[in-house]
């Protein structure tokens, strides 16, 4: 965790206040040490950039969560048209 929260420019408890919020979950080391996905990384610095602008933390969370929807629905709209514009094997 302390890696993590230097490599963000966070302090631990900023991290562990993210895992509260359920925003990340580090998986635990044999020997009980968080340990992060890039992804985790990833949207705990967005997290850091929100709250840095004044955002509160439950808010930013929210609104990670929302940003991480809308991608994933944007991605699977591109899927779907992509599909669609396909030449059938009929």
């Amino acid at each position: 965790m302390g890696r993590a929260a230097e490599m963000l420019g966070v302090t631990p408890a900023f991290l562990r206040a993210l895992g509260t919020a359920k925003l990340i979950e580090p998986r635990r080391s044999e020997g009980g040490h968080r340990r992060y996905s890039r992804y985790q990384l990833r949207l705990a610095a967005r997290a850091r950039e929100l709250v840095d602008q004044g955002t509160a933390l439950e808010a930013a969370c929210r609104i990670i969560v929302l940003e991480d929807q809308l991608a994933e629905a944007l991605r699977i709209n591109a899927e779907l048209q992509q599909t669609s514009l396909q030449p059938s094997k009929d």
